[in-house]
């Protein structure tokens, strides 16, 4: 990992600057700011470089681009292009293809933003125009890792459901067990949609080995759901210490895009003050 990107990550603090974004945006969830920071520290000195940037969010399984709804709508306000890739959810490969051609619709710099799985497949993206990456308690495998090696490091929480894929090689959640493991911190009519409209994911996704990731040389950050009952937290904190991301860990569950979207967003205009606003000397010199 280069020099300037570990001195871009020493140089960044976080946790204020998100929980700041979070409480002006007015969204429930969200950590009290501290007084010490200010909106205006993050994107008030970045307007030209939010004009310029592209944010796209990539989500994970059992979802689709309708999860970042209450993510893409404060960015937008703010003047951000923002795209939700689809990606079907088939292979690492397919999604990583399909995440390609999302960014084919875009111009300029872009910081990638996974949900859950999505975070292998952005992982995976090797577009030279990506300068930063966001995981929203992603899983990140290694070289050679699949996504099931990272998802099976730690023991899963007991309101996991055991999934069985059908006979198509897709696993789904039961219906009964969505909300408690997949989103217990939303409304209960949200997360009865929420289980009706879910997309399943093919066998074929978690068992597909990573290549070498882009998070070795790119700046990362990662949002650790300490009451994730999906990915366990401690599997969450050794995937963000690994990559060296510059980690928040805050008390939200798996769905925070939908239940804690003041925290993803912060740190998505925090990526976009370091990575783009600031960006380090070596893109400076390219």
């Amino acid at each position: 990992m280069s020099e300037d990107v570990n001195h871009e990550r020493r140089c960044f603090l976080g946790a204020a600057v998100t929980a700041v974004a979070a409480a002006q945006l007015g969204v429930t969830g969200a950590a009290d700011a501290r007084p010490h920071a200010s909106r205006k520290d993050v994107t008030g000195r970045s307007e030209a470089a939010d004009a310029s940037a592209t944010v796209v969010l990539v989500h994970g399984a059992w979802a689709d681009g309708s999860s970042w709804a209450r993510v893409i709508t404060p960015l937008q306000s703010k003047g951000l292009k923002t795209v939700a890739a689809p990606i079907p959810l088939t292979s690492l490969s397919d999604d990583v293809a399909a995440l390609e051609r999302a960014l084919e619709r875009s111009s300029g710099p872009v910081v990638l933003v996974a949900h859950a799985y999505a975070g292998a497949v952005i992982g995976a993206c090797t577009n030279e125009r990506v300068r930063s990456l966001v995981f929203i308690s992603a899983l990140s495998p290694d070289e050679g890792e699949t996504v099931a090696d990272v998802f099976y490091r730690d023991k899963p929480s007991p309101e996991a459901p055991k999934l069985t894929p059908d006979s198509h090689g897709f696993l789904w959640m039961p219906d009964d067990r969505f909300i408690a493991a997949w989103c217990q911190h939303a409304r209960p009519e949200e997360a009865a949609l929420l289980a009706a409209i879910q997309r399943p994911i093919a066998v074929a996704a978690i068992q597909e080995k990573a290549p070498k990731p882009v998070w070795k040389a790119k700046p990362s950050w990662y949002l650790v759901a300490e009451e994730d009952r999906m990915i366990n937290p401690a599997t969450q904190q050794f995937l963000a210490h690994r990559m060296g991301a510059l980690v928040r860990s805050e008390k939200v569950d798996h769905a925070s895009p939908i239940t804690a979207p003041g925290l993803v967003v912060g740190m998505i205009h925090e990526a976009i003050a370091s990575s783009i606003t600031r960006p380090s000397s070596a893109q400076q010199r390219g």
